[in-house]
């Protein structure tokens, strides 16, 4: 590079700082005295292609009827603020639709509790003008409390059939069979009417079959809603996502626009489903015995890519997992997946064939106590016992809040002996959420007035929102929300106006019934502090413990230090009959609070814990 650098310059004096600077010559002097002549004509041009661009990059501005009064109101009661259970509600001053009805999952302080399942007070106070559920696809953190607001209320139901077949199942399981009468199935890139609204479902690619976003014409413009997505260009059954619908709506002016957050942090693209494939295709070459694939079971797409493989390895299919059977069977019905029933066969045909003639495809990617993988794992399963031959495909990663569960199952499956590919097995598994370069195709491509950024807790809403202003979106055109916020928007302003009624209800999935709050709460004060009970008799006559009162602690103090920690309890309780007026005892109740607040005050002092209390008096 120097040697170049050399001979470019051979024959060239060394410059001289010294050396007076020559004028330019007279062609430089007239190339600037004689600039392009701009005439009337391209001035014209210019400022009408301008004023072409300017409409382009925004088109709301000539679109939206600023004089218009009419206002929307969207209420997000689950989904922000968090990954999962997600519901809004949006409403005009005649309608108002539910979108999605999702559950989430607890985090370990919620003992016995299954999964959660928004707060529903809301929709109890506008259920008069509720004239539909909107239904964007199939997957729990959408549908999964469907059955719980039925219980309670009943609207018209819109989507797609495979999402709407999903409800069904569950309907089903609940004793709600008779409700499927409420479905009504929509065809894609068709208006539907409903109230002073009309809704349109556009495809979408996500990690379950017939994703959909949502255009919504309202009185005071368009609102677009992407649902869950991310734009796949080699979606394994062909459809891509329908860009196009996005694109015609984005030139008829968007008022709003609300877009799928989990993967705002993630730079570029997400991958698509078909990498996945090409995985398999190594892993089933490697594998010598079983293979056993796991993932979530809505995940129809990495289910069929894997049976695909095991097909063509002259391996048959078993399915395990209620949900999984369940999902693979409704799929099947509805024409998704189109592998002939020679190919599977039922679990206890598992050991009519060879280990390398098996593909078993189960539940339990996230390691829940009681799916399929997991009762292999502990050797606790009928039919399946693992081997070390065995290749374990987990085909998913972690929802947030279950990494300790995940980890354990591998722990347990490590020692089992089997071959387990997990996430560090590059390409194992793809997100079916967007990154930032497709977000921002979605941002370019709708042009919005305003942005709200949903699904996703709230560091994730912030870094869409970030990527929103790089994108074109004024600052101020964007509002942050945590769920219950309800927002305004009109073609003038976008503005926060209160807070409704939001939480979770716990639920308890060995009966389908709900768990009451007081509950959850006693369970949490058991597991940090403990409880003591105390039962002891008292003489009214001489306010004396007659006897020894009997003390029991639970999860405070060692078994070893019983007796000392009840003796003081018991010194505890004469002390104070001794100082207590003889009017209080006339009322039992009156004596176990006082002895309620004189043990707390005692074990706050000597242990920094607020166990829970319960004393049983006998007055005699």
């Amino acid at each position: 590079m120097q040697q170049q650098d050399s001979q470019s310059n051979a024959g060239q004096k060394p410059y001289n700082p010294n050396k007076p600077k020559q004028k330019p010559s007279n062609q430089n002097n007239n190339r600037r005295k004689n600039p392009t002549t701009v005439s009337e004509e391209m001035r014209a041009s210019l400022d009408e292609n301008k004023r072409i661009q300017d409409a382009r990059m925004q088109p709301w501005k000539q679109k939206l009827d600023l004089n218009s009064k009419a206002k929307i109101r969207f209420t997000p009661l689950g989904g922000l603020g968090e990954i999962g259970g997600n519901m809004a509600v949006l409403e005009t001053e005649t309608t108002a639709i539910v979108i999605d009805v999702g559950m989430s999952f607890p985090d370990e302080t919620m003992h016995g509790v299954d999964i959660l399942v928004p707060d529903f007070s809301y929709l109890h106070t506008i259920k008069d003008k509720i004239k539909a559920i909107i239904i964007t696809h199939g997957h729990e953190d959408h549908i999964g409390a469907m059955p719980y607001l039925f219980k309670e209320l009943k609207f018209p139901v819109y989507g797609t059939p495979l999402a709407l077949a999903l409800i069904e199942n569950k309907f089903n399981e609940h004793g709600l069979k008779a409700d499927t009468k409420y479905f009504n199935f929509v065809t894609k890139r068709k208006p539907y009417e409903i109230g002073d609204l009309k809704i349109e479902w556009i495809h979408m690619t996500h990690s379950i079959i017939d994703a959909c976003s949502l255009a919504i014409e309202t009185p005071a413009g368009t609102i677009v809603h992407t649902a869950d997505f991310k734009i796949d260009h080699t979606p394994i059954d062909g459809y891509t996502s329908d860009l196009q619908r996005y694109a015609y709506y984005g030139s008829k002016g968007v008022l709003c626009l609300l877009s799928d957050s989990t993967n705002s942090h993630n730079p570029g693209f997400t991958k698509s489903e078909a990498v996945v494939g090409k995985t398999f295709d190594t892993l089933f070459e490697l594998a010598q015995g079983r293979v056993i694939m796991s993932t979530f079971s809505s995940n129809i797409h990495r289910i069929y890519q894997a049976m695909e493989r095991g097909v063509k390895a002259g391996r048959k299919i078993c399915v395990i997992g209620r949900s999984m059977e369940r999902n693979v069977e409704t799929t099947r019905a509805l024409g998704y997946v189109d592998i002939d029933d020679k190919h599977f066969i039922e679990v206890h045909e598992v050991s009519k064939y060879k280990d390398n003639e098996i593909l078993i495809v189960t539940t339990g990617s996230q390691g829940e106590t009681m799916a399929a993988l997991n009762r292999m794992a502990t050797d606790e399963h009928r039919h399946i016992k693992l081997k070390p031959s065995d290749s374990v495909i987990i085909s998913a990663s972690a929802i947030p809040g279950n990494e300790s569960s995940v980890s354990k199952l591998m722990n347990l499956l490590m020692k089992a002996g089997v071959s387990v590919y997990y996430k560090e097995f590059g390409d194992i598994h793809v997100s079916g959420h967007a990154a930032q370069e497709e977000q921002k195709l979605v941002l370019r491509l709708i042009q919005p007035k305003f942005f709200l950024p949903v699904h996703g807790e709230y560091n994730h809403i912030a870094k869409h929102a970030k990527t929103a202003v790089s994108c074109g979106v004024e600052e101020r055109n964007i509002l942050l929300m945590s769920d219950g916020d309800q927002v305004e928007i009109t073609p003038k302003y976008i503005k926060k106006v209160k807070t409704v009624k939001n939480g979770k209800t716990y639920i308890d999935n060995q009966n389908n019934m709900k768990i009451e709050n007081d509950v959850v709460l006693d369970r949490q004060k058991l597991a940090e502090d403990g409880i003591i009970n105390i039962v002891a008799q008292i003489s009214q006559e001489n306010q004396k413990v007659v006897g020894k009162p009997i003390v029991t602690s639970h999860g405070l103090v060692a078994d070893k230090d019983d007796k000392k920690f009840a003796k003081e309890i018991e010194v505890l309780l004469e002390t104070m009959m001794l100082n207590m007026k003889p009017e209080a005892l006339k009322d039992h109740r009156n004596i176990e609070n006082e002895i309620r607040n004189s043990v707390r005050k005692h074990v706050v002092r000597i242990k920094k814990r607020y166990p829970l209390i319960i004393p049983t008096i006998f007055i005699i």
